[in-house]
């Protein structure tokens, strides 16, 4: 009975909610950490398309499987729509996007029907950005405007593979990648020392003997023009760092470049379960170095002391598991302990339909003991898991509420704030949930007033460091109230939340002073504690309240 009223009155909560509530003006930046970051997860290829110039290269054609070719979005798309300030009405303090290094030119079928690198993870070299993306200098411009809206940039990265085989593209030398055996994944030996599925090789990331650059790589280069600079690029790195030529140290120093060069704030590591976890702390190392050099060198453009972020893909990983990844029973490894400051949840898609106070409880307590300075990248649905939440999209505002008020990160996978759709006819597999971005349903009432209620709760998030980060305290069971705090040697942050008030004053309980002038977050109403408590004119449904920075 409990969940099912909670159901309805956030569902009735969302109704009329079109339009953005009024805000006083904010005299200071909110405060930023990691641990409450709210990032936003694309597939630039299915976001938006900036440049319809650059949708057809290396002979690429739209005669995929359904939802499985090249549809156009581009890096300028993501560009312009920072610019138009659709991330920062959402309250995003980072964006996470897909790999943007040039793909493998041809396509394969997987078993899923033809199938192109339109997502990023093929990567056929990672010195280059592949045209239909972009170029250079588009990535550029876009982590420069991102900064510009004090907005950070994760670049996903993959060291675990190449792209697969196909007519156009050739292998990856013996001395750099195995091809068998298929993983098994009964333990560590069988999920690292092997293909995950066929036909894509996997470098032999656990080798220190030294290879030489691939003849296909060299002949690009020359024909580009630039076989000489990368080289001497090369030299100097392996001579600066001691480290063998072994093939990934060239990956980490090709991915590297694009932190010390643009100003890269962090990596979302891909596939991090299937490497040895050792070499992800050499990886954070090196990376913490770029970014440093980058600091010292664009001081205007630096948004804070915040270090360098890695967040870690350990698929399969849950917040029970605390610091702890099992392979099976008796084999397991600490990511944590590897350069990862978070993981992603794979544990809160199914946690975001149960009682609020049992799941949100639990996370603050896992996250200020066994999980005390790290934290863990929440998620409802994503590019590649098969059982998101809510994926025929009927209870789009409770997944917001709960994705966006649970401790820890929250990870907004495009379209979750628009009810994009998560099947298409015709489409195979992981393809369903890769559809366009649904940017003409932003006309219609319903998603208006859906973007509306994440809109809100984007902008709760960022205001207070309290949410994601603070301490959980139940304050009533009904209507359901909790407060969060947060407190460090130089922050302090108190946020209190009712998720189904009925319009009556709430007791802040010790946590606003009388006097203290506090805001409404879903409404934008302010008001005075006055007695102890807090009182709106609007105060019927969800309050978000806290102090405006």
């Amino acid at each position: 009975m409990y969940k099912a009223l909670f159901i309805l009155l956030i569902a009735l909560a969302g109704l009329g909610c079109s339009e953005k509530p009024t805000s006083e003006a904010v005299e200071q930046p909110p405060v930023f950490k990691w641990e409450n970051a709210t990032i936003y997860f694309l597939l630039t290829d299915r976001f938006y398309n900036g440049n319809p110039e650059n949708d057809t290269n290396y002979g690429r054609k739209p005669d995929g499987a359904v939802l499985r070719s090249f549809m156009g979005g581009d890096l300028q798309g993501i560009t312009m729509k920072i610019e138009e300030g659709y991330f920062d009405d959402l309250g995003v303090d980072a964006i996470w996007f897909n790999p943007p290094v040039e793909q493998i030119h041809g396509y394969v079928d997987e078993g899923t029907g033809k199938t192109y690198g339109y997502h990023g993870y093929w990567a056929r070299d990672w010195t280059a950005i592949d045209p239909n993306f972009g170029t250079m200098e588009d990535l550029k411009s876009l982590v420069k405007v991102a900064h510009e809206h004090g907005i950070r940039i994760l670049m996903d990265v993959v060291v675990n593979h190449t792209g697969p085989v196909s007519p156009e593209d050739s292998q990856w030398p013996d001395a750099w990648v195995r091809t068998s055996p298929q993983c098994t994944y009964t333990d560590a030996a069988s999920t690292i020392a092997c293909t995950l599925v066929e036909n894509l090789p996997d470098i032999l990331t656990d080798s220190d003997e030294e290879v030489a650059l691939p003849d296909f790589l060299i002949e690009k280069w020359t024909q580009e023009g630039r076989l000489e600079e990368e080289v001497a690029e090369l030299d100097a790195f392996f001579e600066k760092t001691g480290y063998p030529r072994a093939p990934r140290f060239y990956i980490m120093k090709w991915l590297t470049d694009y932190v010390r060069e643009m100003g890269i704030d962090g990596y979302r590591v891909d596939t991090a379960k299937h490497t040895e976890a050792s070499i992800w702390g050499e990886l954070y190392k090196l990376a913490s170095e770029a970014f440093k050099d980058w600091k010292s060198t664009s001081p205007a453009e630096v948004l804070d002391d915040e270090d360098f972020f890695m967040v870690g893909e350990v698929y399969g990983y849950g917040i029970q598991n605390g610091q702890n990844y099992f392979y099976n029973a008796e084999d397991s490894v600490n990511f944590f302990e590897n350069g990862f400051k978070s993981l992603i949840n794979f544990s809160m898609k199914g946690d975001a339909g149960r009682v609020p106070e049992e799941v949100f409880s639990y996370y603050a307590n896992q996250l200020s003991t066994v999980l005390s300075g790290y934290t863990v990248l929440n998620y409802v649905s994503s590019h590649d898991d098969g059982g998101p939440f809510d994926r025929e999209r009927t209870n789009g505002y409770l997944a917001g509420t709960m994705l966006m008020l649970t401790p820890g990160q929250a990870q907004i996978y495009y379209g979750d704030e628009t009810s994009r759709p998560l099947q298409a006819e015709g489409a195979q597999g992981d393809a369903n949930l890769r559809t366009m971005m649904n940017w003409a349903d932003l006309d219609t009432p319903e998603v208006q007033g859906l973007l509306s209620h994440w809109q809100r709760l984007g902008q709760f998030r960022k205001d207070h460091v309290a949410v994601g980060a603070g301490k959980h305290q139940l304050m009533n069971e009904t209507p359901y109230t909790f407060s969060r705090t947060y407190s460090d040697a130089a922050t302090g942050d108190r946020v209190i939340v009712v998720m189904d008030n009925d319009g009556s004053a709430v007791n802040s309980e010790g946590i606003f002073e009388d006097g203290e002038r506090v805001t409404n977050y879903y409404t934008g109403e302010t008001t005075d504690v006055a007695n102890g408590e807090i009182s709106f004119e609007e105060g019927v449904g969800l309050l978000l309240i806290g102090r405006r920075p």
